[in-house]
């Protein structure tokens, strides 16, 4: 693998969790390299403009974790379950929008690229993502906020910590996604995104699903990982403040064994904000789709056919197994 591939894998490896979106009973999707992934309960399908201009396929049946393993049937924890089964079908998804990058242009359309990227290739730029997203998110902001506290003692109380910490890694991420969202192929990305989430509100819509008919429809959308992650940053302030370590390392090695729970709390409350759209909590998710203006943008036509072929990919393989649809 490349060093440029490398970095490419990294930099979407570390947007899987702003671009992913949905929960087990919705169809939901991501968006990867030149496509979209969509997912319905037990089938997902991946689809991506190779630069032939052909659209490749990979379709594939999967159980839901609730279904797996019973206690992600339970609140919580439903959210540690959905988030894991979603980034491992992400990994899964743009390693295959990867090897369809490298499609040679004269291929005839329609059929598989040839398999150039191994699965061990991901590991590399997988771990190099974890360690920058920890280091980026957790001990950057705990290492300036304690170096800031020498010089405003005001910072020692335990409120006034974990609020300036959260303050920075806000900052940190809507930085990041800013400078990120300057990149070609990022924007590109995020225009996939922006396609993905129009198809899921055609679908949601009831309407024919068709390129003229989703393009109607807005890109933000409230089950998005933008959202999910702006929660995730603002919930991590109060639960911090109960944690009565003052310790640096102590701090930081909760922080990461916190990370868990983080998720399922937050799962929850972007699940409960996307059915109740009018209630308090929905305010509190309204900053992530105020997000999306960078994560998201508007889709050329060919993008949103690509985004509607992975729909239909899905369902009909969802169809085939007799699967139902719940729309929530």
């Amino acid at each position: 693998m490349s060093l440029p591939t490398f970095f490419r894998l990294c930099k979407h490896i570390l947007m899987m969790p702003v671009l992913e979106g949905g929960e087990e009973t919705l169809v939901g999707g991501q968006a990867v390299m030149e496509g979209v992934m969509m997912r319905a309960p037990h089938s997902y399908c991946v689809a991506v403009r190779t630069p032939g201009g052909g659209i490749v396929t990979e379709e594939m049946p999967l159980a839901r974790m609730s279904e797996l393993y019973r206690i992600f049937r339970y609140p919580v924890f439903r959210g540690m379950g959905t988030l894991y089964q979603a980034m491992k079908l992400g990994l899964k998804a743009l390693r295959f929008s990867a090897i369809a990058a490298l499609e040679d242009p004269n291929q005839a359309p329609g059929k598989r690229p040839p398999q150039e990227i191994p699965a061990w290739a991901i590991a590399g730029p997988l771990l190099f993502s974890l360690a920058a997203f920890i280091f980026m998110y957790k001990f950057v902001p705990l290492y300036a906020v304690t170096k800031l506290q020498t010089v405003y003692p005001g910072l020692a109380g335990r409120g006034a910590f974990n609020l300036t910490d959260g303050i920075i890694r806000i900052a940190i991420f809507i930085g990041f996604l800013f400078l990120l969202s300057r990149m070609k192929d990022i924007r590109r990305m995020f225009e996939y995104h922006g396609a993905e989430h129009k198809v899921v509100f055609n679908f949601e819509s009831g309407q024919p699903v068709t390129v003229a008919n989703a393009q109607r429809f807005t890109t933000f959308h409230p089950r998005c990982g933008t959202s999910f992650l702006f929660v995730m940053m603002i919930l991590a302030i109060p639960i911090y403040t109960l944690i009565p370590f003052d310790g640096f390392l102590l701090k930081f090695v909760s922080r990461i064994l916190l990370l868990p729970l983080i998720v399922g709390v937050s799962y929850e409350l972007v699940r409960f904000a996307a059915r109740r759209r009018g209630s308090f909590l929905a305010a509190i998710a309204a900053p992530g789709l105020w997000l999306q203006r960078i994560t998201t943008k508007p889709p050329t036509d060919e993008q949103a056919a690509v985004a509607i072929r992975a729909l239909e990919g899905a369902m009909a393989l969802e169809e085939s197994q007799g699967g139902e649809l719940i729309i929530a």
